[in-house]
């Protein structure tokens, strides 16, 4: 807390609140961590998606395939730059984009794809990076829940065109309000996501292009400067946490898929439920607040019902039952142990009797 308040003064002594040396040095800071030749800071997740599509060149008359199960924001990104996202499945056993359905979903138009690192794993980048240049797509990651994961030893941000990170203050990195960066080691996307982001500004009242006003905050860079040397050690207690949780639910609940070349850090816990609404009531009654993520799935949201405003390329049936079962558990550093055993404890309890509601029920009459 010490630091943070110092970072806060340091701030308004400088009255350096918009851009300035505070989101430089973080944009040095944060690309080095990510290995990446440069990092833009913007005011949010979802316009580090939107510059990013801007930046390279993604619009009208454009495709581009998104995953069905992700937050909305993802095809929001698309629609915003005046393209088209197209809905692909998702795997069964993790929620990520699936290779095979995204590979189905490549049209004429498609010019670009967002994998979704969802929950704090990486997806299947082999494939992707493999099947975005056999067709010349750009691929871009939605790293915005997965801050210091890896996939293969490379971090999160090192592949594709460029990734976005969203620092919402529940994220992995989290800042205490907006924000959000841009990675890539294209310097052209970089340059032109600067100008974006400022209303188009190369030099003061020199507006070249018709930009947006998407810029970091000096205190939000300033803060999370504070949190950065801190995110492995904190990403190290939330797989701690995880690990406990799966020994404790293996039995009772269905788990994340984990692959070894991508492990996870566990943004979220997510577990799978039929019943998952009675579950989340019953754990709501213990005193446990959980989360749902995302119901209803993204191409089911009413922007997309509407076929003109997106295309779907098959079934997605997948994603929609990953909307309809998924249900997170709390899971953050600073939660102890016992308080995640009580958590799995109880969880387990709802689980079962979710189950088995009929003979829950005469139990309780007898």
């Amino acid at each position: 807390m010490a630091e943070l308040h110092a970072a806060f003064e340091r701030v308004v002594t400088a009255s350096g609140f918009i851009l300035g040396e505070e989101v430089e040095r973080f944009e040095a800071e944060y690309a080095a961590y990510c290995g990446t030749g440069a990092c833009v800071g913007v005011a949010s997740g979802t316009a580090a998606l939107e510059l990013s599509l801007i930046a390279a060149g993604i619009g009208r008359g454009d495709e581009v395939i998104v995953p069905g199960h992700t937050y909305i924001a993802t095809a929001l990104s698309v629609l915003h730059c005046g393209a088209t996202p197209v809905f692909c499945d998702v795997e069964e056993g993790t929620g990520l984009i699936d290779p095979e359905a995204a590979a189905e979903a490549v049209s004429a138009r498609t010019a670009a794809m967002i994998p979704v690192h969802l929950y704090g794993q990486m997806c299947e980048m082999d494939s992707l990076t493999h099947l975005a240049d056999r067709h010349g797509l750009l691929l871009v990651e939605d790293a915005a829940q997965a801050h210091g994961a890896t996939y293969s030893g490379s971090r999160a941000g090192a592949f594709g065109a460029a990734a976005c990170f969203s620092f919402y203050p529940s994220k992995n990195l989290g800042a205490l309000g907006d924000a959000g960066a841009i990675c890539t080691n294209d310097s052209g996307i970089a340059a032109r996501a600067r100008q974006l982001r400022h209303l188009g500004q190369r030099h003061k009242g020199e507006h070249l292009i018709a930009g947006r006003n998407e810029r970091l905050d000096g205190l939000q860079a300033a803060l999370l400067r504070v949190k950065l040397p801190h995110l492995d050690r904190w990403n190290a207690r939330r797989r701690e946490l995880a690990a406990l949780y799966r020994e404790l639910l293996a039995d009772d609940v269905r788990l994340l898929e984990e692959r070894p070349q991508s492990p996870c850090v566990y943004h979220l816990f997510p577990i799978r439920l039929g019943r998952r609404d009675a579950v989340l009531r019953r754990l709501a009654g213990d005193g446990i607040a959980c989360g749902v993520h995302y119901h209803p799935a993204a191409h089911e949201q009413p922007p997309f019902v509407a076929r003109s405003a997106s295309r779907r390329s098959a079934s997605l049936d997948r994603a929609s039952k990953w909307a309809c079962e998924q249900l997170s558990l709390p899971l953050y550093p600073e939660l102890r142990s016992e308080e995640a055993e009580r958590i799995a404890e109880r969880c387990a309890v709802a689980a079962r009797a979710a189950s088995h509601p009929a003979s829950t029920a005469s139990a309780v009459t007898r």
